[in-house]
């Protein structure tokens, strides 16, 4: 790629709400061509680029998916790759070099960070004694009657709320076996808090925009407000370094019964709430694009407080525009 050309980028994940949200803010720069992939052909993200530049991919956890993904980057001349899923995320980072052979740079963080924000117990310890973190334990190595009820338990591995839910006393504890996949977590009573953080090349935190949650669908933030609270940044912060984060992740935090800023668990990836995080001041996937093709970042992106509130957009076209 030379200066004066644009910039090729390739988005998959097109019909969740964290492509979409990529698309519309890239679709702003004038340097750059946007491309869409997904798995299914009604994804609305892939309507959201040119005709030529729709693509449908095999599912992330396909045995050629990498494969096919490195061929399709490779034959359209892809110069920087965004994946917002997070089952394909660890697979293509494990190709970083691959990638690269090819001409296209991968905006995602390392393999080691997404491995450890992926494996909630891993990121548990490797956080505790530098922040808050409430009490996590697998549910096999786990006492019951040990814990203060209720008790969250959740899936080791995995993406948003699926799994999440509250276990009442030591007797519905115990009923559900011992699952080394199983986490059983001190349920925090305050409240809740997303914030976007992105980290340049050396590490140093760019920005960390905290949201609240003031109404969630389906684990997708449908109403908040960006949040000024020095404490919430500065806890995204030690989670950003404890995990080496070099681009941008999602950090969940709740208030323990202190009021402090805990950490929940941390999405490496473009969250799908990130279009109030752009409107307040700090467009994280154009940050992330200059990341990706080493352009150095400003030592701080400030952000105003901004409520939203979302809806549905719809996207109408022929049906013979629909992917085959």
């Amino acid at each position: 790629m030379s200066d004066s050309s644009p910039t090729r980028v390739l988005v998959t994940g097109a019909g969740g709400p964290a492509g979409i949200a990529v698309l519309r803010s890239l679709a702003r720069r004038h340097d750059v061509v946007l491309l869409a992939a997904d798995m299914d052909r009604y994804a609305s993200g892939l309507y959201l680029v040119d005709e030529g530049a729709r693509f449908l991919v095999e599912p992330g956890l396909s045995e050629t998916f990498v494969d096919s993904l490195v061929e399709l980057c490779e034959r359209e001349r892809v110069d920087v790759l965004f994946s917002t899923v997070d089952v394909e995320l660890p697979r293509i980072a494990a190709e970083r070099k691959r990638l690269d052979e090819v001409g296209t740079a991968l905006a995602a963080p390392s393999l080691e960070t997404l491995e450890v924000c992926l494996d909630k117990y891993a990121l548990a310890q490797r956080c505790d004694g530098v922040l808050p973190t409430p009490r996590t334990e697998l549910l096999g190595a786990s006492d019951p009657d040990s814990w203060d009820y209720p008790v969250i338990v959740k899936p080791r591995r995995g993406a948003g709320s699926r799994g999440v839910h509250l276990v009442a006393d030591a007797d519905a504890l115990r009923a559900l076996g011992e699952d080394e996949d199983t986490l059983v977590q001190a349920n925090l009573p305050g409240d809740e808090y997303s914030v976007d953080t992105l980290a340049d090349a050396d590490g140093h935190v760019v920005a960390a925009v905290p949201r609240s949650r003031l109404r969630v669908d389906s684990g997708v933030s449908v109403a908040g407000a960006t949040v000024a609270d020095e404490e919430l940044e500065a806890t995204a912060r030690k989670v950003a370094e404890a995990i080496g984060l070099v681009g941008v992740a999602n950090v969940q935090l709740r208030r323990d019964a202190e009021g402090r800023a805990a950490l929940l668990e941390v999405n490496p990836r473009f969250p799908g709430a990130m279009p109030l995080t752009v409107a307040a001041g700090v467009d994280m996937p154009s940050l992330a694009l200059d990341l990706a093709l080493g352009r150095e970042l400003p030592d701080r992106v400030p952000f105003r407080e901004l409520a939203v509130v979302r809806f549905l957009e719809d996207v109408f076209l022929a049906p013979s525009e629909v992917l085959a």
